[in-house]
């Protein structure tokens, strides 16, 4: 097994759209979900969407530390970062902040909406809830 000295987790991280949320259950067992993160690496901080009311937001709520991991296509390298959440919404306006957070990180994740009044109000309607975890560690590592 070889580990290739020019890989970056931070890389890995910004570049990846697919991955798995580990957040803590009150049985202190890690509930997984998967998710697209979109992580600011300037800012220090991943952003995942989801909504309120699912296991992860629950988990969240009653303990803010969570764990994301993601893996390059080939399977051959992985990153993990871990933080602290802070959530931001559900809104009730679909012109408010937390709607308008969410809009950013869609924004910022995958680029423009073609119908951004359709998006706003899909967002209140289905109680959508900002992950916003500030990273406090990254590790992985490339084998091969």
């Amino acid at each position: 097994m070889t580990t290739d000295t020019a890989f970056s987790p931070h890389d890995l991280l910004a570049e990846s759209r697919l991955g798995v949320l580990a957040t803590i259950k009150a049985d202190g067992r890690p509930q997984l979900s998967p998710v697209t993160p979109f992580y600011d690496r300037p800012g220090g901080l991943l952003y995942v969407s989801t909504t309120e009311g699912r296991a992860k937001t629950a988990n969240l709520r009653r303990d803010p530390r969570a764990a994301l991991e993601v893996t390059s296509a080939d399977g051959r390298a992985w990153a993990t970062a871990e933080g602290t959440v802070r959530l931001v919404g559900p809104g009730t306006d679909p012109r408010g902040p937390e709607v308008e957070a969410l809009v950013e990180y869609y924004r910022r994740a995958a680029g423009e909406h073609p119908d951004w009044e359709e998006y706003r109000s899909v967002m209140v309607a289905d109680r959508r809830v900002l992950v916003e975890m500030a990273v406090e560690n990254v590790y992985g590592e490339r084998i091969g």
